[in-house]
């Protein structure tokens, strides 16, 4: 896919939803109800409560609570989601020269592996296997 200008947030939505469709099927049903934004960058606070200073160091984030901490007493307090943040992603494919596709899929896999409760080694494994 090649672009004349930088993409937008709908062309990284696009992506996304591409991505997540090629997932197996079996992790696609296990995170059904998780919602999937594409946002231009981190809000102030988000970026407070992780402590990162500059807001191109973030490329994605799952927010929720993992698989592995739920329990079926527990209260939803609302949708989990997995940001997709469209500037760090930019930079990052203009730094790397990544295929923009693939850089996509792997952040939406690894925010996809904080949402099962997985290793680093686990999500990098997950991330290869595209």
């Amino acid at each position: 896919m090649r672009f004349h200008h930088p993409p937008s947030i709908e062309d990284l939505q696009e992506m996304a939803e591409t991505a997540f469709a090629a997932i197996p099927q079996e992790l696609r049903e296990a995170v059904r109800g998780t919602a999937i934004l594409v946002e231009d960058l981190p809000d102030e606070e988000t970026l407070e409560a992780l402590e990162i200073e500059h807001p191109w160091e973030l490329t994605g984030l799952y927010r929720g609570t993992p698989l592995t901490e739920k329990s079926t007493l527990d209260v939803p307090s609302g949708p989990d989601t997995i940001f997709l943040y469209r500037e760090p992603i930019l930079v990052e494919w203009i730094e790397t020269g990544e295929d923009l596709f693939r850089l996509v899929r792997n952040v939406l896999i690894h925010e996809i592996g904080h949402h099962f409760g997985f290793s680093d080694d686990e999500i990098a494994r997950l991330e290869g296997e595209g």
